[in-house]
């Protein structure tokens, strides 16, 4: 009997090892060769990948030589020195080219029609590809960014209430208090004798108090520690596709893995804290809920143990919540950052839009009545998001085989839209596509699929309408008070950290504005 117990477990291990070694050989051979040869079939081809790391060493390369030197004026024309490997391989194999993030084949595609009918008819059967969730496991898991199918409609459906109607409208009060105590801040070292300030700084904590206290409603004070761990994780997540190559990897104790799980770790033990203060609360009887911010809204529908085969755990919560206190303040705090660079640096705009303030809100603090009427404020931001776009790329992956255009896209493979490349387009948005012009939005009627920066259809950013309803608070409020030009110390040098950053951040001088003009 033993022997027979015996030969039966050695079957069943080999057949585990067959199976472990057939689906290591399809995932980073058999697969991606099988998608190759069905796009060079229809004329899509591309620069020859290396064994297991396909292109990312000629990325790297091209891009380590585009940015390693600053730029001399500020020039918007960034396409080349960001997404180098994008012109270089556009110019060569056409608008579609099949390029190896490692072991994944993505396919460049610019053609709008195309990226319209792939984000709003495809949303349900592409999403997020295992490399990517790889990727960032450990910063924002498997929250709303990274989830797909099922799992991302039932996230969506969860969250979404924390963004819309008078949910959405209550956060502006948030906003204001958190951006007065920012202006006295700047006032009162300006009072100290500083007049140089580098104002991404002021940006980054003003976001992540305001989204700490929404997501939490605590202080920036109480978030911070979590606020520096991320920071320090989308670093290594950045990372991550160069060790994610070889089978396994991530297994490995190299000391990438061991600092980003040490990293992951203390993030979730705060978070949990934060967490199990909240559960305490109620199971003694201080509170009757867990709360009405975004936190308190997830903890509600944990406790209603959704059906339908999703579960909504402690830990999605916590990726839930290091989701949004990324996305809720990082992209945010960016777009007011190379707004205010763009404001400084033209002044006619900056008067335009500062005269247009003080007629609709005819001294008072912004409210979310006057916001709709702040058009030119409205045209700033969305020419500031067209030309530094928060996301460089927007990668969709393929869950099953679709028809896209002409093109016959085969399970497995990933789309790959250059949002910058789109957004600078001279066929696309003129001779002067490189330049700051507001007005180019004073129309709203343009072709669909050439301004993406939040992407577009049903898993468009949801929180697209906070992040513009807190940039013109902020900005409204900043641009009543004060006047800024760029310091002569400020060097244009924008890089790609998962998001595009001015690398040694955007440095203006401030001036305060007399009430009485």
């Amino acid at each position: 009997m033993a022997a027979v117990a015996l030969t039966i477990l050695l079957v069943i291990f080999l057949g585990l090892l067959v199976r472990i070694a057939y689906n290591t050989l399809s995932c980073y051979w058999l697969t991606p060769r099988r998608i190759k040869k069905i796009m060079e079939k229809q004329g899509v081809r591309g620069p020859k990948p290396r064994f297991l790391i396909g292109n990312i060493l000629d990325m790297a390369s091209l891009v380590s030589k585009s940015t390693s030197q600053d730029m001399h004026t500020i020039d918007h024309d960034i396409v080349g020195r960001l997404l180098p490997h994008y012109l270089a391989w556009s110019k060569i194999y056409g608008k579609r080219f099949i390029y190896w993030n490692g072991i994944e084949p993505r396919m460049c595609l610019t053609e709008t029609e195309l990226i319209k009918e792939l984000l709003s008819k495809y949303s349900t059967i592409s999403g997020k590809s295992w490399l990517q969730q790889q990727g960032s496991k450990h910063f924002i898991g498997r929250g709303l960014l990274m989830a797909n199918g099922d799992d991302w409609y039932h996230q969506r459906h969860i969250v979404a209430p924390a963004f819309m109607g008078d949910k959405l409208k209550s956060y502006a009060g948030y906003m204001v208090e958190c951006t007065k105590e920012m202006l006295h801040s700047l006032q009162t070292e300006m009072d100290s004798g500083q007049d140089e300030f580098e104002i991404g700084e002021y940006m980054t904590r003003l976001t992540a108090d305001i989204i700490s206290r929404t997501e939490f409603d605590s202080s920036y004070e109480k978030g911070k520690q979590i606020f520096r761990l991320l920071t320090l994780l989308q670093k290594q997540c950045a990372q991550a596709s160069k060790h994610l190559c070889v089978p396994g990897s991530r297994f490995f104790p190299s000391k990438y893995n061991r600092e980003i799980k040490s990293l992951k770790m203390e993030v979730e033990r705060l978070l949990m804290e934060i967490i199990q203060s909240r559960k305490d609360c109620v199971e003694i009887g201080r509170n009757n809920s867990y709360g009405n911010d975004l936190l308190g809204m997830l903890l509600n529908e944990m406790q209603k143990k959704r059906g339908n085969g999703f579960s909504f755990n402690l830990q999605l919560i916590m990726d839930e919540c290091k989701t949004f206190f990324f996305a809720g303040h990082e992209t945010t705090a960016l777009l007011l950052t190379w707004t205010v660079m763009l404001l400084a640096s033209n002044p006619s705009w900056q008067e335009k839009v500062r005269a247009e303030v003080k007629q609709v809100c005819n001294g008072e603090t912004p409210s979310v009545d006057h916001l709709s009427k702040l058009t030119m404020l409205n045209m700033v931001i969305n020419e500031s998001l067209r030309l530094y776009p928060p996301a460089t790329v927007l990668p969709r992956m393929a869950f099953e085989d679709i028809k896209l255009g002409d093109l016959h896209i085969p399970k497995g493979l990933s789309v790959w839209i250059p949002v910058l490349a789109i957004h600078h387009s001279k066929e696309l948005w003129g001779k002067d596509a490189n330049e700051f012009n507001p007005e180019r939005f004073a129309s709203k009627s343009f072709t669909p699929g050439r301004f993406i920066p939040f992407a577009a259809g049903p898993r468009n950013c949801i929180g697209q309408s906070f992040a513009i309803m807190e940039a013109k608070i902020i900005l409204a409020m900043l641009i009543s008070r004060f006047s800024f030009t760029i310091s002569p110390s400020y060097r244009h040098a924008p890089v790609i950290v998962l998001t595009i950053k001015p690398k040694y951040g955007v440095q203006v001088c401030l001036k305060p504005i007399d009430p009485g003009n």
